[in-house]
């Protein structure tokens, strides 16, 4: 997992270029003109105590503190897509994660450094950090991704969209997952051996959320299990009718011609995983 971080991410955007943007997403005249006046022609001053610095007028970026600054950066980002089905992208504002097998010569960074140069976007290499996660039992030494001429750092722990992540496999889950109170949405799966992932099993942190919100909007809203097991069976079913999916001849009908044969495995890590999940909430009863 590389975890990116950019170098003053909404002070880079450049309003005409989000506009163009806009414009292709089906944004309205009118409102791609409100939102282009709202980030040029801003004036800019310092005030300290009782001395203001000379008034400067910007017309880059987006405003911090602003609500509207990272609903419009998540536009600016929504055509950064992954390359391979295999792989993907998380993003949130200006928080953005690739998940997939990286490594040295990856097409998928390659191509994220490209979308950057032309989105005007600079990555930080410095703060961009991997995390590997090998269940190998003979591990393997990773060599670090370069990035600009510059490695990135490879570290065992992560914190991302307010979860700590750890790398290291084998341990408790408790120690890989330290809730803050925000509203993170989503988990980094488990890597402890023997243990449900918090992806089979969504209710183990953000249910908590979900009953809180629902305290607050005074509306009952649909449990994260339901959403889990119904997204689940969607993508099942569309890995099924697609022959060229990497993994579609893990569903394999049986010659009942009613279920599909299950995936064997010995670790409860493999049995909680998606496909043996998935092919057991597709087979009747």
């Amino acid at each position: 997992m590389l975890f990116i971080d950019f170098s003053s991410a909404f002070n880079t955007i450049v309003p005409q270029h989000l506009i163009g943007k806009l414009s292709l997403l089906g944004l309205n005249t009118s409102l791609c003109k409100w939102i282009l006046d709202f980030l040029t022609g801003r004036p800019q001053f310092v005030w300290i105590g009782s001395s203001t610095s000379n008034t400067t007028t910007l017309s880059t970026g987006a405003p911090q503190g602003s609500i509207l600054s990272p609903v419009l950066f998540t536009l600016l980002t929504h055509d950064c897509a992954v390359m391979h089905s295999s792989n993907h992208i998380i993003k949130f504002a200006d928080d953005m994660t690739v998940v997939g097998l990286i490594n040295q010569d990856n097409e998928e960074v390659q191509e994220l450094v490209s979308w950057c140069k032309v989105n005007n976007l600079y990555l930080n290499v410095d703060k961009t950090k991997e995390t590997v996660v090998d269940f190998r039992r003979a591990r393997r030494d990773h060599s670090p991704l370069a990035i600009n001429g510059s490695s990135v750092e490879i570290v065992k722990n992560i914190k991302f969209l307010w979860c700590s992540h750890s790398g290291e496999p084998h341990l408790d889950p408790e120690h890989q997952f330290h809730h803050q109170e925000s509203p993170a949405p989503f988990l980094l799966p488990s890597e402890a051996e023997g243990s449900p992932s918090p992806i089979t099993h969504p209710h183990y942190l953000l249910q908590r959320i979900v009953r809180t919100a629902e305290k607050i909007i005074g509306v009952s809203l649909p449990s994260i299990t339901n959403i889990y097991i119904t997204r689940c069976i969607r993508k099942a079913t569309n890995i099924v009718k697609d022959p060229t999916y990497p993994s579609h001849e893990l569903f394999t009908i049986l010659p009942s011609g009613r279920r599909y044969r299950s995936i064997q495995s010995r670790t409860s890590r493999l049995c909680n995983s998606f496909f043996p999940e998935a092919i057991r909430l597709l087979n009747p009863g």
